[in-house]
């Protein structure tokens, strides 16, 4: 359970945020809320779901399904690094494609029973000391809620909320994106952010089920479960903090295909790897600190990162002290999370490492740059790069980073989507 929320006098409130200008608030309601990095939430499930024997496929793209007669049984799937396509043949399929529903429905070759509708989503991070605060902030705006979050060392400002029909893979920040959210949040702040504050920015889309509205902030943050041909589930719409919710739904749907009983639905009393035992750990990371040498706050940092897989992390530190050494141009974070990003959680390029497995590529002013060559040189041992694939993963990452700046200087979403596929996507090997 969390606190619960409180209403704050306006001398209450400005003496918790100081930033906050005298004029802009005659009271305050504080209340309590729970964060979690969805890149790193997502690695998570993917590899508890192979712990309980799930096959996952990275870098695999569906390119149609098999068919027989109205039935669908089985995708066609692409290696999009190797090349190839297979054939994998299954009693029932499960969509679950988010902003790409309407292009997989459209796959099956009827008319899909829903539409989603991609919103889009910008945020700029910025150092803790740019702004005076002991709270997060939040506000509403003309189109949207504007919150300033704590993150580590850093804030996340955002967020935006507008239609998006470009590049679904890389949607981009334009230059208008980022005023926007610097001028609202200037708004409230006594001592106004300018573009120099910012660290980074990142974007991300909604899947929101289309409605009659034409304002994506006023359509559905809710999910739905559909059953559109024989052989075939659709799950579209629904948030992170409903996920179990949504998997419960879709997967007993698929089940009333099946030619045979299957258990009740568990998922709500199944943990996370990482979460068994973390409350022990968290209790030991002294400890934990004095056994390894660490500093208590790095334990801390991987306890929140890895919870009780922690440990394998330590494991790797332990045969080579070196990795207990955090990275040069971003030592938020030790050596040994890059080097176990690639042996545990499944990283295959230089740019999963710094933007996925890790946020330095927007916690560092350098967008991670600086730490690249550091990281690949990590990495390569675990993959088996030579030089010269070390060379083409920080050239690649470079560009990447070159083309998100481009994006984010460009006056439009048109213009800002162009800037940003001028960088390759996949990285050759």
């Amino acid at each position: 359970g969390l606190p619960a929320h409180r209403h704050l006098t306006r001398r209450h409130a400005l003496r918790i945020a100081p930033c906050l200008k005298r004029d802009a608030l005659v009271g305050a309601l504080q209340y309590y809320d729970a964060q979690m990095d969805d890149a790193r939430y997502v690695a998570t499930l993917v590899r508890t779901a192979a712990w309980y024997g799930a096959k996952a496929a990275n870098r695999a793209r569906v390119t149609g399904f098999l068919r027989e007669g109205e039935r669908v049984v089985g995708a066609t799937v692409q290696d999009a690094e190797g090349g190839g396509e297979y054939e994998i043949r299954a009693q029932q399929v499960v969509n679950a494609t988010g902003v790409w529903t309407d292009d997989t429905q459209a796959m099956v070759g009827s008319r899909g029973q829903f539409h989603v509708r991609a919103s889009k989503g910008i945020h700029l991070v910025v150092p803790r000391d740019r702004i005076n605060s002991t709270t997060g902030l939040i506000l509403r705006t003309e189109k949207s809620v504007l919150f300033v979050i704590p993150w580590g060392r850093h804030w996340i400002v955002g967020t935006t909320d507008t239609d998006w029909d470009l590049d679904k893979a890389h949607p981009a920040a334009s230059s208008a994106d980022i005023d926007y959210l610097l001028e609202h949040v200037n708004s409230v702040l006594a001592v106004p952010l300018t573009r120099d504050d910012v660290e980074g920015v990142y974007a991300g889309l909604r899947p929101l089920l289309a409605g009659e509205s034409d304002a994506t902030s006023k359509l559905s943050r809710e999910h739905t479960v559909a059953h559109p041909v024989p052989g075939l589930v659709v799950v579209a719409g629904g948030k992170y903090t409903t996920y179990r919710v949504m998997a419960k739904d879709a997967v007993d749907e698929a089940v009333h295909g099946l030619d045979q009983r299957v258990a009740d639905c568990v998922t709500e009393d199944v943990p996370l790897l990482g979460a068994e035992g973390y409350r022990a750990m968290w209790n030991a990371r002294a400890r934990i600190a004095a056994r390894t040498g660490l500093h208590v706050v790095r334990v801390e940092h991987l306890l929140n990162r890895y919870g009780t897989m922690t440990e394998e992390v330590l494991d790797l530190i332990a045969d080579d002290a070196s990795l207990g050494a955090p990275l040069q141009a971003a030592d938020d974070y030790l050596r040994a999370e890059v080097v176990y990003a690639a042996s545990h959680e499944g990283a295959r390029h230089l740019d999963d490492v710094l933007t996925r497995r890790t946020r330095i590529s927007i916690e560092t002013f350098d967008r991670g740059t600086r730490s690249a060559r550091e990281a690949a040189e990590l990495m390569a041992p675990v993959l088996g790069w030579d030089r010269d694939q070390i060379d083409r993963e920080v050239e690649h990452y470079r560009k990447r980073v070159e083309a998100e700046r481009e994006s984010q200087r460009q006056p439009d979403d048109l213009t800002a989507d162009a800037a940003r596929l001028g960088a390759p996507d996949i990285v050759p090997l």
